[in-house]
């Protein structure tokens, strides 16, 4: 047997999705106090009172709802990434697509974003996955990596128990099984 016969469960690491929680709550205490009591900057573009405010606001909202997905994913027990010989089941993020068929993937990419390393999933049926989506901020989310990067599917491991480099190697030696 091997090692792509097998089906692998990947866990979603707690550690770093505790980390990744504190690190929200930060940014959204951050940004009260930009609205609250807003710092006095002297700068002409970012001292301005109303750009502080906006950026107060923006910090609240965005990293408020990413808190709220972390809190909900740390009560979640389910595998955050399976692999197995039909495909993958994504698990992982606020923009998790469920299962990706190997019959589906054309290509597996990775780009960089902030330091921040995706694996990017080309698929031949993009709006498929776009368009089973429920949830209308998921679909969002997933159109606007289709247009901005050519596929609306990407996988991190930020918040699985597996480094970035395994994780490849994974899913490549798999889709590569796959296609013989």
């Amino acid at each position: 047997m091997t090692n792509t016969a097998r089906q692998i469960e990947i866990q979603l690491s707690k550690k770093k999705l505790i980390l990744m929680l504190i690190g929200s709550i930060g940014f959204v205490a951050l940004g009260l106090w930009f609205v609250i009591n807003p710092p006095t900057i002297s700068n002409p573009v970012f001292g301005n009172p109303k750009v502080i405010f906006v950026t107060g606001i923006a910090s609240i909202l965005f990293f408020g709802l990413c808190g709220v997905y972390i809190a909900r994913k740390l009560l979640d027990n389910k595998p955050g990434l399976i692999i197995d010989n039909v495909g993958l089941t994504d698990n992982s993020s606020g923009v998790s697509a469920g299962q990706i068929l190997w019959s589906d993937i054309e290509n597996i990419s990775v780009i960089e974003i902030h330091r921040q390393k995706l694996i990017m999933l080309q698929v031949k049926n993009p709006q498929d996955y776009i368009d089973k989506q429920t949830s209308g901020i998921k679909r969002k989310m997933m159109q606007m990596n289709f247009n901005m990067y050519g596929t609306p599917l990407s996988i991190t491991s930020n918040s699985l128990q597996i480094k970035f480099d395994e994780l490849l190697n994974i899913l490549n030696d798999h889709l590569n099984a796959s296609r013989q």
